[in-house]
């Protein structure tokens, strides 16, 4: 059952937006969208990770993805979301600016990413995906955090 339920998954992005920048996580790690919330902060972490938030019960990390890429932290407004990512069996918050849509895109239409430069966040981008007229950045949930900072995180909470 689980792999009928990954196939319909399969090129199935959600968009989302930090700034002027449009991103893609794979929707098979997405559990859910939430609006902003109280966010516990916690000392001692990486300044991108906010806190902590009680979601029914659970407690998730949050990441602030805007700060996680080094832009300039933003007030959160209406359209402040949290992404509700599992990543290696550990759930995590992703805020990000807004959320756009769900959109297909077939692995002929997802490009590497360049290798000029050394952007500060092209190391979380697995690909750019060619929707219509424009490019969606395609993220790498598995480097947006590493092994340090998964344990830094499970020690916190």
């Amino acid at each position: 059952m689980a792999e009928i339920m990954e196939d319909t998954q399969k090129g199935k992005y959600l968009i989302f937006f930090i700034g002027n920048e449009e991103y893609g996580i794979e929707i098979k790690y997405v559990t859910e969208i939430i609006g902003i919330q109280s966010i516990t902060p916690i000392p001692e972490l990486p300044q991108y990770v906010k806190g902590v938030i009680n979601l029914r019960g659970k407690i998730i990390p949050v990441m602030d993805v805007r700060l996680r890429f080094r832009k300039e932290e933003r007030e959160y407004d209406e359209r402040t979301c949290i992404i509700v990512i599992e990543i290696r069996d550990i759930s995590i918050g992703l805020v990000i600016d807004g959320v756009s849509e769900v959109v297909d895109i077939a692995d002929s239409e997802i490009a590497p990413p360049p290798k000029i430069g050394s952007g500060f966040h092209h190391k979380y981008i697995q690909g750019i995906g060619k929707v219509e007229n424009g490019v969606k950045l395609l993220l790498d949930c598995d480097k947006l955090l590493n092994d340090d900072e998964i344990d830094i995180i499970n020690e916190a909470i």
